[in-house]
């Protein structure tokens, strides 16, 4: 949609149900969104988060700009590997589901997000050459924080029979299951949801310890509690698209035409569809080809969403790219070597980027120190804030192997958070670490 996005909709949306029984005992599900109702609570608990989507949104037209997703992956086959770590909160031994049902839910994300599934057949062939490979590969993380193995799967027995929108699952001491480091790993959270709801996922620019998404598991991968009609994985692909920094396609306005999902290949619509309809839909003066409801963003059934368009990948790869919200979560190393791109050998360059002392004081003095294997030309360090913000940057230009260190000023004297310092060869990321300000 072309339209401008009424400030509401760039919020974090919740996606509800409602049950019913037909005499087959097919269950129909109806999706709600409370985006607005989320929204007005974020500002309450966060205030800092309308700022945060403001700057977000101003990288991503930026990048946008310059070209978006078609110039990052011009010549190669980039893969963003995104870490998963899935938090199976559960109170009946149903709701602990199998190995098997969480890596089908991976296997799902993989075909949706690198345009493998095998629906993708079915889109109009009006739009067939809009479809968009995201790039992007998920994987349940191999490694803990502290570097030692691990499944990618935590499970918590939890008393409570149910859980709500107001985040208690992702918290131990409200019955769930604390974040791990979402700077390192996406979190998923699977339990039980109450009042029908289906999954919420949060925007980019919201607290750390929430950042994630959550899914009902009667809507979780294809294989045991999964119900029809969602029972092929897509909550998760349409949750996960939030994460990323996607609308939903019709904007959240109501029937008003007048929202915006802030993406230009996307045909401006009414509203949002249920059910499985059939081609052509027709809105908003947007004949004769009508609404795209076989988008991930819609919010038709499973078995009749299969496609992203190549302007929601750009805003996609807006939040993994350097300086991107998310671009941290990239190079964490939690499930192997990841990104891979073009570079034929200049990752393999660099040994290890720390900075100390870790946390900085207002009375220190902190230095980055760094090591090339090999010769390198136009270093970069840089310095982000959590929400993708370059603070400090400092072109270093050509270096011949050896070790190196940076003591850039003023760090001390920066407000208190956490910080991520990144070294940069060839306009390529090489390597990044974490570091704390406690003044």
């Amino acid at each position: 949609m072309k339209k401008n996005l009424l400030s509401f909709s760039i919020l974090l949306c919740l996606c509800t149900i409602s049950y019913a029984q037909t005499p087959a005992l097919v269950q129909t599900l109806q999706k709600r969104c409370s985006s607005f109702e989320y929204y007005q609570q974020m500002l309450k608990d966060d205030p800092q988060f309308a700022i945060n989507q403001q700057k977000i949104e101003k990288f991503t037209q930026e990048f946008i700009k310059k070209g978006g997703a078609s110039v990052t992956s011009k010549g190669a086959a980039a893969i963003y590997t995104i870490p998963v770590i899935v938090h199976v909160v559960y109170n009946t031994t149903a709701q602990n589901i199998s190995t098997a049902q969480i890596q089908s839910q991976i296997d799902v994300l993989n075909q949706d997000y690198q345009k493998l599934n095998s629906d993708v057949t079915k889109v109009p062939s009006v739009w067939t050459s809009l479809v968009a490979n995201a790039q992007v590969s998920f994987c349940l993380a191999t490694k803990d924080l502290n570097g030692n193995a691990t499944t990618g799967i935590v499970r918590k027995n939890t008393t409570k029979t149910s859980f709500s929108t107001n985040n208690d699952v992702k918290f131990s001491s409200r019955g769930g299951d604390n974040a791990w480091d979402a700077t390192k790993y996406l979190n998923l959270w699977v339990c039980h949801l109450s009042g029908g709801v289906l999954g919420y996922a949060q925007f980019p620019g919201g607290a750390l310890a929430t950042d994630g998404v959550v899914i009902d598991s009667k809507a979780f991968g294809t294989t045991g509690t999964a119900a029809f009609p969602y029972n092929t994985g897509r909550t998760a692909t349409h949750e996960i698209g939030h994460w990323f920094n996607l609308r939903h396609i019709w904007g959240d306005d109501g029937s008003g035409c007048s929202g915006s999902d802030k993406v230009t290949d996307t045909p401006n619509q009414a509203d949002e569809h249920y059910g499985c309809p059939k081609f052509p839909q027709v809105s908003c003066s947007n004949g004769p080809n009508g609404d795209m409801f076989m988008n991930y963003m819609d919010y038709a059934d499973d078995r009749c969403m299969y496609m992203f368009t190549k302007g929601q990948k750009s805003r996609m790869t807006a939040t993994l790219v350097t300086g991107g919200f998310h671009s941290s979560v990239t190079v964490s190393g939690k499930c192997g070597s990841q990104p891979q791109t073009k570079n034929s050998g200049i990752e393999t360059n660099f040994i290890k980027l720390t900075i100390v002392p870790n946390p900085i004081a207002s009375s220190d003095i902190p230095t980055f120190f760094y090591t090339l294997k090999k010769s390198a030309s136009n270093i970069q360090v840089s310095v982000y804030n959590m929400y993708g913000a370059e603070i400090k940057s400092l072109h270093l230009g050509n270096q011949a192997s050896g070790d190196y260190h940076y003591s850039p000023a003023d760090l001390n004297r920066m407000v208190n958070g956490v910080y991520i310092v990144k070294l940069f060869a060839n306009n390529e990321l090489i390597g990044s670490s974490r570091f704390v300000v406690s003044r």
